[in-house]
């Protein structure tokens, strides 16, 4: 049950980043942040109780709290529409791919994780998988026009640390909320946490919606919206919070391979792009990395 969280979790975040296009090109970045963690925060006011087998919050619990809020909800997401924005999707692929190293290394410093060598193979597996689907030739998609390809490739060095900066955020997302599952239900972190990305980005938020034409939004858009706000801020995060309670942030980390993986595959079967040759490769060497870090180990 808790492997089968971890990978719904990170498909459900690869098909809703897929989808999210429409939305990026109808909101601001920032005001759709902003959107995003209210409409969530309507839905889930009930999860914010303490319940009766839970103890109080610490201090430490409470900051915990608002560092995987900051770093996983509100720094990542900014660093990664930005970083894309200034730099190629395939540079963006490759550096992504070191998600799972990083998750791995920072539950060894962070929480004493061991390592062992099935775990080390599953995340060089996955690693390769994400790396051989970005260097693929349909990968990279080339731009409308050369205005908007000279927009997004005028700065890479800056859009590469932007999104080196992101997978940082990710990694601490996935130790900090191994320290918090010991501490609170996954129902609960995932309403404290979305509860802070709406206050973290109301000023951002408030400011841009002055300035925004809502009457000029599509009633589609909307739909979407409120799609991508339940996915991203209450499903994948109360599944991946009830995964990482009974399964080690290292090995939890391998399920991230899946985020690009979906992502690909909502991109041939709902947008129509096509699967070459070398994605498939990178399919079959990235879920023999997931079979590694959940095949069952001898029991003594």
């Amino acid at each position: 049950m808790a492997y089968g969280c971890l990978a719904l979790s990170m498909s459900l975040v690869g098909g809703y980043v897929a989808l999210s296009k429409p939305l990026v090109a109808a909101f601001p970045v920032l005001l759709l942040a902003w959107l995003r963690f209210g409409i969530a925060a309507l839905a889930m006011p009930h999860w914010l109780r303490r319940s009766p087998d839970e103890p109080p919050m610490t201090t430490r619990t409470r900051w915990l709290v608002f560092l995987e809020s900051f770093l996983g909800n509100f720094l990542f997401s900014i660093c990664m529409l930005f970083g894309v924005s200034l730099t190629s999707a395939v540079s963006a692929g490759v550096i992504m791919a070191s998600i799972p190293a990083c998750v791995a290394v920072a539950s060894w410093l962070f929480l004493r994780e061991r390592i062992t060598l099935r775990i080390g193979l599953a995340i060089a597996c996955a690693a390769l998988g994400i790396g051989l689907l970005a260097l693929s030739p349909a990968a990279s998609h080339a731009p409308a026009s050369s205005a908007d390809s000279s927009a997004s490739t005028s700065m890479p060095w800056l859009g590469n640390l932007l999104v080196f900066c992101a997978v940082l955020c990710e990694t601490a997302y996935a130790v900090i909320g191994k320290s918090l599952t010991g501490r609170l239900g996954p129902k609960r972190i995932a309403s404290l946490i979305n509860l802070w990305g709406f206050m973290l980005s109301m000023p951002f938020g408030i400011w841009l919606a002055l300035q925004f034409d809502f009457a000029a939004v599509r009633f589609g858009t909307w739909a979407l919206l409120v799609a991508y706000a339940l996915a991203a801020s209450i499903w994948t995060v109360w599944l991946w919070m009830t995964g990482l309670r009974n399964v080690p942030a290292a090995q939890a980390g391998v399920f991230t391979v899946l985020l690009p993986v979906s992502a690909a595959l909502v991109g041939v079967l709902v947008l129509g792009e096509s699967l070459s040759s070398p994605q498939l490769v990178a399919f079959v060497v990235a879920l023999i990395g997931v079979v590694l870090a959940t095949w069952p180990g001898r029991r003594t």
